[in-house]
This record gives C-alpha cells, sequence and structure tokens, in this order.
C-alpha cells in the first residue's frame, strides 16, 4: 500500500511552508524560550486563521474534524519550521473534550480552540509526567489525575528542559470539570493524538536538520573540496534520508488508522511515533557532526531544532513504551 497526499493536501503543507518561512520563526522560538511569547501567539493566530486547530476540532464545535490526516500534514510543516508552543497539547486538549461526553464543557472551550483564541495545555499527571508543557503562556491547564480532570488554577516555577523553548512547569491546583471512567477513556485518546502528532512533528524537525546539513556539506570545503564529496559523509547523509523516508509512511498509516478508528491504531501510532523520533534524533546527530563546532553554538540556528528533536523523543511516549506497545501480544 502506498500512502500518499492527495492535492488538496499538498496545496495545505505548501501554504503552511511559505506562511511559515516568511515568519522568521527562529527569532519566535529564541523569543519564547526568553519568556516573550508574543510573537509566538501572534504566530499562532496566523496558524489558527489557517485552519490548523479546527483540524482538531468537531464540526459541531465550529471546527473541520476531527481530521488526523491533515492534522499530520499541518505538524509536519510546524515541526519543519520549529514553531513553538504548547500545539500538541492544545490539540490533545480538543481530542480529549471531544471523547469526553460532556457538552457543557466541550461547548465552553472547543469553539476557542478552534479559533485559536485559547491555547491549552494538557498534563497526564503520574510520576514519570509531573509537568505540564508551557502552562505559564497557556490560557487553560487541563489537568487528568485518576478518574477526575481538573482545570489548573496556577502553575510552579519553569523547569529546565533540553528544550529551551519547551517550558515546563508544575500545574497547581484547580476546579474539577469532570470525574468518572469517561475521563480515562478519553485521555487516552488524547494520548494518542499527541503522540501522532508528534510523530508528525519530530519528522518535519528531521527533514529540516537533514536539508540544512546537504546544504552545509555542499558549501563547507575542506582539502579544496566540498565534504559533501567525501564518502563517508555521503554515507552519512544517506542513511539519514533512508531513516525518516521510513518513518514518513509510517506516520501517514497512523493518521489514516486513527482517521478509520482502527482498534489496532494505538500500535500503529506507537511505531510512528518510536521510529519518526529515532530518524529525528539520528538527523540531529548527523547535523551536529557533518557541522562540527558550528552545531555546538546556541548562537547558530541549527541549535533549536537539534534541541528540540531531542527533547521530543521522550514526549508523549518514550521509544521504550512505544516499542513495548507495538510488540504487546
Amino acid at each position: 500500500m502506498r500512502f500518499l497526499l492527495d492535492d488538496e493536501q499538498q496545496v495545505f503543507a505548501r501554504s503552511l511552508d511559505g506562511m511559515l518561512a516568511a515568519a522568521g520563526t527562529p527569532a519566535v522560538v529564541r523569543a519564547w524560550a526568553a519568556g516573550d511569547t508574543a510573537p509566538g501567539r501572534a504566530l499562532w493566530s496566523r496558524l489558527a486563521e489557517a485552519g490548523v486547530f479546527a483540524l482538531a476540532v468537531p464540526e459541531q464545535h465550529d471546527g473541520l474534524g476531527p481530521l488526523p490526516v491533515e492534522l499530520g500534514v499541518a505538524f509536519t510543516e510546524m515541526g519543519r519550521h520549529a514553531v513553538p508552543g504548547p500545539l500538541v497539547e492544545t490539540v490533545a486538549v480538543a481530542a480529549f473534550l471531544d471523547r469526553l461526553g460532556d457538552d457543557a464543557v466541550a461547548a465552553a472551550w472547543l469553539p476557542a480552540i478552534a479559533s485559536g483564541k485559547t491555547a491549552a495545555s494538557l498534563c497526564l499527571l503520574c510520576e514519570s509526567s509531573p509537568y505540564a508543557l508551557d502552562a505559564h503562556a497557556a490560557d487553560a491547564v487541563f489537568v487528568v489525575e485518576g478518574d477526575a480532570v481538573r482545570l489548573a488554577a496556577a502553575a510552579g516555577p519553569v523547569q529546565p528542559s533540553a528544550d529551551p523553548a519547551r517550558r515546563l512547569a508544575r500545574p497547581l491546583g484547580g476546579t474539577v470539570l469532570a470525574r468518572g471512567p469517561e475521563v480515562a477513556v478519553a485521555a487516552a485518546h488524547a494520548a494518542d493524538v499527541a503522540a501522532l502528532v508528534t510523530a508528525a512533528q519530530t519528522l518535519g524537525l528531521g527533514r529540516t536538520l537533514l536539508a540544512r546539513t546537504v546544504e552545509h556539506a555542499r558549501q563547507r570545503i575542506q582539502f579544496g573540496v566540498a565534504i559533501g564529496s567525501f564518502q563517508s559523509v555521503k554515507h552519512r547523509l544517506a542513511d539519514t534520508l533512508i531513516a525518516l523516508e521510513f518513518a514518513r509512511p509510517l506516520v501517514h498509516a497512523a493518521a489514516v488508522a486513527l482517521a478509520a478508528h482502527d482498534p489496532a491504531s494505538g500500535r500503529e501510532i506507537a511505531a510512528a511515533k518510536v521510529t519518526a523520533c529515532e530518524a529525528a534524533c539520528a538527523a540531529a546527530r548527523t547535523a551536529l557532526q557533518i557541522h562540527g563546532a558550528l552545531g555546538y553554538t546556541e548562537e547558530f540556528d541549527l541549535s533549536l531544532w537539534i534541541r528540540k528533536a531531542r527533547a521530543l523523543r521522550s514526549a508523549w511516549g518514550t521509544p521504550a513504551a512505544c516499542r513495548a506497545r507495538v510488540l504487546a501480544p
């Protein structure tokens, strides 16, 4: 089976790519990492106008979806440009509220998410994941603990992260919105959606890392020739390309499975997540080594993609957890 985007999806991808290329995202990422969210929220509004967040919201709440395949397309492009903010988490909140079955709560939040007026974060509270992403910048932080979901009242101090633009904090206090077994079911669905779009995001990151490294290898001269002509460099770049190309159909297949409500979609998503993240991390290592000392400097824009690839590797499913899910009987 071949997983190819149709013409409309390809046009959507190109339009997002053009918009984000013109937005100067490296400056936006650096501002977000420094605590200035204004440029990021301005870009957020432009993404909302393009319909990105509406793809996660059902039509009865002013959305266009849920459309997992189109979400994968959007997040691949946002990954290519390293867009900061709780993008994945906002989509996960939309999936959670849609599946929760509480019409009043859904009506209160989903239209605002679709329009881009609300940026949300989701924390599935457990010992290994006590933090919410960008809780300081989100308009709402939903915290799931056991069979209850609450709206956090505040956020603790920002914690250090491998990616400075991924600002983590503990959600504090709050009001319980719903309680019951349906909360855990909705949370599991939201985690699957989050893992899928994270896989798409890391796939986009990997593509940019490879493209910039190929460009550098063509321009960097050693011993009178471009380093891209060296056999060892060619092999390393080829291995990186193969890994990313292998991950791409897995991400598309997982999106198709989720859209079709396939009972095996969770396993498909786990396979896509671990494959895409490992490919992106391999692309980051290749970029770091071929760029040499340049790759280690914070001032060089490449570092923004390298750090994000490393951080996303464990977000919404560690490699070990994803492999265990794939291999489970």
